[in-house]
């Protein structure tokens, strides 16, 4: 198929696995920026992931393993031709059916890893509010665990040494959350998969998702 995507029906019984292909001219630009663990991020925001690999002969590429077949196609139709560092992502269904984990030793141990025990899984939890606040990427990103004491100067400065150009933010009435507006929708992906987790100290981790919300 054209721009090497592959559409391939995979077995609703098994949790189907993400093909992703970033492509771009600008093939050794963020090549060297993508990593499992930001893929983890973006595609966590769809879906609880479980694995992830960069192909070793080909690192503008990847495959994504999810939790189930739904989270699969949210994440999937939320994604595919969004841009990220600069390159459009092509996001189809892989003809794998998991991702198996490399041989201690292998090259591309690195570019593997398991998350089937992560913490930061979004959905894992039956009735969480997780399930409610799911939506198409946006220059807006709702923000929320803000540590007591951290202001709106704080935050902007935060975004904006991620590499992003804040336009807009608004605190809730709690100041636990907020808005905060970027510039673009791909400068809004970026922050995010840098900054979803950060440890803002006093056991307060940061949590990042995108808005349907405006400024």
């Amino acid at each position: 198929m054209p721009g090497g995507l592959i559409s391939t029906f995979v077995s609703p019984l098994l949790p189907p696995l993400l093909l992703l292909f970033l492509s771009s001219t600008l093939r050794s630009l963020s090549v060297k920026m993508v990593t499992p663990q930001s893929l983890f991020t973006l595609f966590g925001v769809y879906g609880d992931v479980q694995r992830v690999k960069i192909l070793y002969n080909k690192k503008d590429s990847a495959l994504i393993q999810l939790s189930d077949g739904n989270q699969a196609q949210l994440a999937m139709s939320h994604l595919n031709g969004q841009k990220v560092f600069g390159k459009v992502m092509r996001v189809t269904l892989s003809k794998h059916q998991t991702v198996a984990l490399p041989r201690e030793g292998l090259d591309d141990q690195l570019l593997t890893k398991d998350f089937s025990g992560s913490p930061l899984h979004r959905f894992k939890k039956p009735g969480s509010k997780n399930f409610q606040n799911i939506f198409p990427p946006s220059a807006t990103l709702h923000l929320s665990n803000i540590r007591d004491g951290i202001g709106e100067d704080d935050l902007r400065l935060l975004f904006s040494n991620s590499g992003g150009s804040v336009k807009a933010f608004k605190f809730f009435q709690d100041r636990k959350m907020a808005l905060i507006q970027m510039s673009s929708v791909e400068e809004a992906i970026q922050t995010l998969m840098d900054l979803h987790n950060y440890d803002m100290g006093g056991n307060h981790h940061l949590k990042v998702s995108f808005s349907k919300s405006t400024i």
